[in-house]
């Protein structure tokens, strides 16, 4: 089973090294950035199920890149650390789409406890159901028998091609990135394991061709989505 992936993102080093060592150490794979512009960029080319983000940073500020993260991805969990324990602070965080606010120092153990509740929740509300049919534009995907259904007829779809569509079909006209779906269906995001995608990304648009109203739109730095008018 794969780990859950953690952005990290503290100015203070000692802390930054104790927090990342310490999840590591609890089961967690931990990605450490030192100030808000390295955050983003990692988490720009990569996917995370959680972000830890200090708020009063250089260059940029964690209420800034909450927000920036909050853009491409609503959902992820933020929980935000600060030495901070004023009230404007705490509404500004949850205002921003903080899912929780932790005032620094805190124990190891509380952080622990408020991830694992919030990753708890998450998943519960946030697992999408694996449908036997999914229905775009004029097409069917049964994916419960690799098949394709379409103005013209009714292909059969390799095993990749058809995991690749249901995620897509799953999240119609959002956004999927690219490391995301590397990691589900091909279990890392290798570079020859995204090369192989991106064939198999051109075959489904060719079978998709027959319908004017259906499109796999790529978004450059960010993934993919399937768009149905």
């Amino acid at each position: 089973m794969s780990k859950i992936k953690i952005l990290l993102v503290e100015d203070d080093p000692n802390l930054g090294d104790i927090l990342k060592d310490y999840l590591g150490v609890k089961g967690f794979d931990v990605i450490l950035c030192r100030d808000g512009e390295e955050g983003w960029n990692k988490y720009k080319k990569d996917y995370y199920q959680l972000c830890l983000l200090d708020v009063m940073m250089p260059i940029k500020d964690g209420f800034t890149l909450g927000k920036e993260i909050r853009k491409v991805e609503e959902n992820i969990p933020i929980i935000y650390l600060t030495a901070k324990n004023m009230k404007e602070d705490v509404i500004q965080g949850f205002r921003i789409g903080a899912d929780d606010y932790i005032t620094k120092p805190f124990s190891m153990e509380e952080l622990l406890m408020r991830i694992n509740a919030i990753l708890r929740r998450t998943n519960q509300q946030g697992e999408k159901t694996i449908l036997k049919s999914y229905k775009f534009g004029n097409f069917i995907l049964h994916y419960d028998k690799q098949l394709l259904e379409g103005p013209q007829g009714t292909n059969k779809l390799t095993s990749k091609e058809n995991e690749l569509l249901r995620l897509l079909a799953s999240s119609l006209n959002e956004n999927v990135s690219r490391s995301f779906a590397l990691k589900q269906i091909w279990g890392d995001d290798s570079y020859f394991n995204a090369r192989s995608m991106d064939v198999y990304l051109s075959k489904i648009r060719k079978l998709l061709k027959t319908d004017e109203s259906v499109q796999i739109i790529t978004l450059h730095g960010e993934g993919f989505k399937l768009v149905a008018n």
